[in-house]
C-alpha cells in the first residue's frame, strides 16, 4: 500500500536503496536522462560518486570493485551511447563472475517506441552480457527490483545486472517502503559431496589443486590453504587467479594460463584427480580445451563451482559440487585429513620446477622486461596490488611476480584492453595504504588514459608501467604464425608517453634501458601521485620465451 508519509521522488527512492544495500561508492559519466537520481546523490555524502571520463572506463572501474571487494559494484550511464559504451565492462563482468549492477538512464515512459533521442531497449540490448536486465516502469517498484538486482548479481555465479531507469520515472513521486539490505545466496556442499571427496583423494596417488574463479573470501582463502596443508596438496591456480594462495608457499606449483610451465602441464595431463575449486575451466585454464577430453576427461575430476548450471557445461566431473567457495573451503578445512604419503615425495619436486621456471631469463633489447620484473620482486611490497591489462607484456608479470596476499590480483580473464587503467584506479581508492602497480601496454594505455585526469581528481597514485613496443605486440605475434612477413594493421605511431602524463600534472618518466629503471621506479614511489613510467621495450621481445623473428621463421619454415 502506498504510505503518503514516505513520499519521494524514484530518484531519492533509487539513492535510499543503494544506501540500505550498503553502497558506499558508484563510478559514473554524467547524463541528463538520469539527473533525478545524481540530485539524490548529491544530498548522500554516504555514498563516493566518481566522475570519469569515459563511460567504458567507469564499467571497468565498477567492475573492478565488484572483482576486488565480492560486492556489486555499482556504475550509472546515460542512454544510447553511454550506455554502448559501457558495454566492454558489462562482458568483462559475465565473463569474470564479477557481481556488478548498471544503471542506465532512459527515454520518458511516453516516447518508448518512437525512437526518441538515444532511445534503445536495454532490456534486449544487455542480454547476452547480463545476469538479467530490466526496466523500472513504476517508481513503487524500486525498492523490490533493486533489491532484486543485488540478489541475482551476487547469488550463484555472480554477474552484471542492468537496470534501465526511465527519466520521467525518476521524478514521479511514490509513497513506498524501503526494502531490507540483500543476502548472497550461496550453496554449500552437503556431507554426502565431502565424504565422496574425501574417499576419492584417498584413493588418489597423483591429485593436483587448482583455485580460482569468484566468491573467495580472505576466510575461504585461509581455510584452502589449511585444507591443502593438512593434505600436503600441489597447489595451482587458474589464469589471474594467482593470488588465491600464497606463491611463496612451499606448495604452491605455478599457475594454469597462457605460457604455462611445461611441466606444470603435464602434471595435469598425468594427474589422477583434478580438484578444480572455483574456475569454469574455460580456454584459457585448459589450454585451449586441450588439456581435458570434451566432454569425459581422462583425468577424474572433482569441480566445485558455485553454478549448478557451469558443472557439466563443458566437462562431465565424476563429482559435481555445486557450492560457493567459502562454503566449500570451510567444509575442506573441517574435514579429516587424508594419508598423503602416495604423492608426498611429489611436491617438493613440482615446487621446485615452478622455482625453476620463475628464474628470471633474460630477453632482448636495451630495456629488458626479465630486468624490470627483477627490480620489481626486490622493490615491491609483498602486499601490492597489480592491475593487468590484455596483452603479451603481461606475460612477464605472470611469470615472475609473485603473489601473497588475497586480493591482490586484478585483470580481465576476458582479455579486454583498457581495462587495466581503470582497474588500477578502482584498487588504488579501495586500498589507497598500499602500492597499485599496472601493467599496460601502448595500446591498451591510449585506450583509457583519460582516466589520468581521474587519478589526479581523486588523488589515486597507482603507478602505470606503459610498456611500448609501437605496436599490438599480441596480434602481430599471431599475425607473423598465420601470415609470416605481412604485417598490417598493428604498427602504432605513439606519443611521448611520459610528456602525456605530466601535462595532467602527473609524475611521468621514459625508461629506455634497463640499468636505469631502479631509480625511475624508486621516482615513482616518491612522487606521491599517480605516475607513469614508459617503458620503451624492443619489438623483437614478443614473449618472456620467443621473439618475433623466430616466430616468423618457424611460420615460414612450415610453408616450406
Amino acid at each position: 500500500m502506498p504510505n503518503s508519509s514516505n513520499m519521494r521522488t524514484g530518484g531519492q527512492i533509487l539513492v535510499d536503496q543503494l544506501k540500505i544495500h550498503g553502497v558506499d561508492t558508484a563510478f559514473c559519466v554524467p547524463g541528463e536522462s538520469y539527473l533525478a537520481a545524481l540530485d539524490a546523490l548529491h544530498d548522500t555524502p554516504e555514498i563516493r560518486l566518481l566522475t570519469c571520463r569515459h563511460e567504458a572506463n567507469a564499467a571497468n572501474m565498477a567492475e573492478a570493485h565488484g572483482k576486488l571487494t565480492g560486492r556489486p559494484g555499482i556504475c550509472f550511464v546515460t542512454r544510447g551511447p553511454g550506455a554502448c559504451h559501457a558495454v566492454v565492462g558489462l562482458h568483462t563482468a559475465y565473463q569474470d563472475s564479477s557481481p556488478m549492477i548498471l544503471f542506465v538512464g532512459q527515454v520518458g515512459r511516453s516516447m518508448v517506441e518512437r525512437e526518441a533521442f538515444q532511445e534503445m531497449d536495454f532490456r534486449r540490448f544487455f542480454g547476452q552480457v547480463s545476469k538479467w536486465s530490466a526496466e523500472i516502469q513504476d517508481p513503487a517498484r524500486i525498492p523490490e527490483l533493486v533489491s532484486q538486482a543485488f540478489h541475482v548479481a551476487t547469488s550463484g555465479r555472480p554477474g552484471p545486472v542492468v537496470l534501465s531507469l526511465p527519466e520521467d520515472m525518476l521524478v514521479e513521486m511514490a509513497g513506498v517502503g524501503d526494502a531490507r539490505a540483500y543476502r548472497a545466496v550461496q550453496a554449500h556442499p552437503g556431507p554426502d559431496d565431502m565424504a565422496e571427496f574425501r574417499a576419492m583423494l584417498a584413493a588418489a596417488q597423483r591429485p593436483v589443486l587448482m583455485l580460482g574463479g569468484s566468491t573467495w573470501t580472505q576466510e575461504a582463502v585461509a581455510d584452502i590453504k589449511a585444507f591443502a596443508e593438512a593434505n600436503n596438496l600441489p597447489v595451482s591456480c587458474a589464469f589471474r587467479n594467482q593470488d588465491r594462495f600464497d606463491n611463496h608457499h612451499p606448495q604452491y606449483i605455478g599457475e594454469v594460463g597462457i605460457g604455462s610451465n611445461p611441466a606444470l602441464i603435464a602434471r595435469f595431463q598425468e594427474t589422477d584427480l583434478l580438484i578444480a575449486v572455483g574456475p569454469r575451466l574455460g580456454e584459457m585454464t585448459t589450454q585451449g580445451y586441450s588439456l581435458l577430453d570434451i566432454p569425459n576427461p581422462k583425468q577424474p575430476l572433482v569441480h566445485i563451482h558455485p553454478d549448478a548450471e557451469e558443472l557439466g557445461k563443458v566437462y562431465r566431473a565424476e563429482l559435481p559440487i555445486n557450492s560457493g567457495m567459502a562454503g566449500f573451503a570451510a567444509a575442506a578445512r573441517a574435514m579429516a585429513p587424508v594419508d598423503s604419503s602416495a604423492w608426498a615425495d611429489s611436491v617438493p619436486s613440482a615446487r621446485q620446477e615452478y622455482l625453476s621456471y620463475i628464474e628470471i631469463e633474460a630477453t632482448v633489447g636495451d630495456l629488458d622486461m626479465a630486468d624490470v620484473l627483477r627490480v620489481l620482486r626486490e622493490r615491491l611490497p609483498k602486499d601490492s596490488l597489480v592491475a593487468n591489462d590484455a596483452g603479451n607484456f603481461a606475460g612477464w608479470a605472470h611469470r615472475y611476480l609473485p603473489f601473497s596476499t588475497y586480493p591482490s590480483q586484478v585483470g580481465p580473464t576476458n582479455g579486454a584492453m583498457g581495462y587495466g587503467v581503470p582497474a588500477a584506479l578502482t584498487a588504488a581508492l579501495l586500498y589507497p595504504e598500499r602500492t597499485t602497480v599496472c601493467f599496460v601496454g601502448d595500446g591498451g594505455f591510449l585506450m583509457a588514459a583519460n582516466e589520468l585526469a581521474t587519478a589526479l581528481q581523486y588523488d589515486l597514485k597507482p603507478i602505470y608501467l606503459v610498456i611500448n613496443n609501437g605496436m599490438f605486440g599480441t596480434i602481430r605475434m599471431h599475425q607473423e604464425r598465420e601470415y609470416p612477413g605481412r604485417e598490417v594493421a598493428t604498427e602504432l605511431r605513439n606519443p611521448d608517453f611520459a610528456a602525456y602524463a605530466q601535462s595532467f600534472g602527473a609524475f611521468g618518466e621514459i625508461v629506455e634501458r634497463s640499468e636505469d629503471f631502479a631509480a625511475a621506479l624508486d621516482r615513482a614511489l616518491a612522487a606521491d601521485t599517480v605516475a607513469v613510467l614508459e617503458l620503451r621495450t624492443d619489438k623483437e621481445a614478443i614473449t618472456p620465451k620467443t621473439t618475433l623473428t623466430a616466430i616468423r621463421d618457424a611460420a615460414l619454415a612450415k610453408q616450406k
